[in-house]
């Protein structure tokens, strides 16, 4: 099972730690106010849309491959579907 365990540094920036069985990944996350409104989440906890994205990316990937530092923007350029399913995603849970 995959954990994720996520901290607020400061606003739009996020540590991310991913536990997959014995091994723990670091990473940093930002989100743009941009992509928030474009995406129009701005009532959405921030710290969920990372979650969801973060779940997302280790659906097609494994930890080790997600990169130390990435913004959500990158995602959605990596992976069309990306908008798509964060916005059901967030609707259904």
């Amino acid at each position: 099972m995959t954990g994720i365990a996520i901290t607020e540094m400061e606003p739009g920036n996020f540590g991310i730690q991913v536990e997959e069985g014995d091994l723990t990944t670091s990473h940093r996350v930002s989100i743009s106010s941009g992509f928030v409104d474009d995406l129009q989440l701005a009532e959405v906890d921030p710290v969920r849309i990372v979650r969801e994205s973060v779940g997302f990316l280790l659906e097609r990937v494994p930890a080790t491959s997600l990169p130390p530092a990435m913004s959500l923007d990158d995602i959605g350029r990596d992976y069309p579907e990306y908008y798509d399913e964060l916005r059901a995603r967030l609707v259904a849970s």
